[in-house]
């Protein structure tokens, strides 16, 4: 409830005052989430988990704290992230280091497996994706896996699918570019752990916008940054550069202004896309 005008505040969207609440669960609801039923409005949640009936069909799709839609399955899209991870770790026990040796992040080395140069600075830029669902040791997969299942599934419903598709890429890329830039050029890199720290990157953004205590939550970035610098062996670059993005690009994603959310969003999107683009051009045309 606010305190100077006496209404309450929707649950999905804490700076909207509303006067309208939910004709199921009688939750507040704005706008944004209001959806026409036989009688009165509904909001996302009864709709979507089957308990709200009879709501026009022509009414407003209901949308996401950041503008995208409420989808029926909302972790859809972390489902085919792990996936592609999974299948991906399934192709190198069956195929073996080989496969490993052409899809990791590499900035330029000779490879004693394939008989000659390869790496990014060498024209091979996929490596920057294909490196992030890659990966060879089982507890490596399942803590990324885990990672994916449990933030992703926080952070992907308040997004929406297609936002939470090109956050997920954005810090997965930001990840590689910072590895590919800071590492030595013959160091490997892979795994997920990029995505994994770009969605950690979100949720803090989330947390903060919906008010949430943020004890928890600052408690458990300093323990996966303590990890990431004190653990032999970890990629700190990627962890660093997607949790940077993820920072970035949601916190964009949330205030952007209403009227012109798409544009601002995608276009802040499309600004960091560049940026990694062109790190990555400077870095290849130092090492060639």
């Amino acid at each position: 409830m606010d305190a100077q005008s006496g209404l309450p505040r929707c649950y999905r969207h804490p700076e909207a005052e509303t006067g309208i609440r939910c004709a199921r669960c009688d939750k507040p609801i704005c706008p944004q989430c209001m959806i026409s039923a036989s009688v009165g409005f509904q909001c996302p949640d009864c709709v979507r988990n089957g308990s709200g009936t009879g709501h026009a069909a022509d009414a407003n799709q209901p949308r996401t704290l950041v503008g995208g839609r409420v989808a029926a399955d909302d972790r859809l899209v972390t489902k085919i992230l792990i996936g592609i991870n999974l299948a991906v770790y399934l192709l190198v026990l069956v195929i073996g280091q080989r496969l490993v040796v052409e899809l990791e992040l590499i900035g330029r080395a000779y490879s004693l497996e394939l008989g000659e140069w390869i790496g990014v600075a060498d024209g091979e830029w996929y490596r920057l994706l294909t490196a992030a669902f890659l990966h060879q040791e089982v507890w490596h997969i399942l803590f990324n896996v885990l990672g994916l299942w449990v933030i992703g599934g926080i952070v992907e419903p308040e997004l929406g699918r297609v936002r939470y598709a090109a956050l997920c890429l954005l810090s997965g890329l930001s990840g590689s570019v910072l590895a590919y830039l800071v590492a030595a050029q013959n160091q490997p890199s892979l795994g997920a752990s990029g995505v994994v720290y770009g969605l950690i990157g979100a949720w803090v953004v989330l947390a903060r916008r919906k008010r949430h205590d943020m004890r928890p939550v600052v408690f458990f970035v300093a323990l996966s940054l303590l990890m990431t610098f004190t653990r032999p062996g970890i990629s700190w670059e990627a962890h660093v550069g997607g949790l940077v993005a993820g920072v970035l690009v949601t916190y964009v994603m949330v205030h952007a202004p209403r009227a012109r959310r798409d544009l601002v969003q995608y276009g802040a999107c499309g600004l960091v896309l560049l940026l990694d683009l062109g790190l990555v051009l400077a870095r290849s045309a130092a090492l060639t």
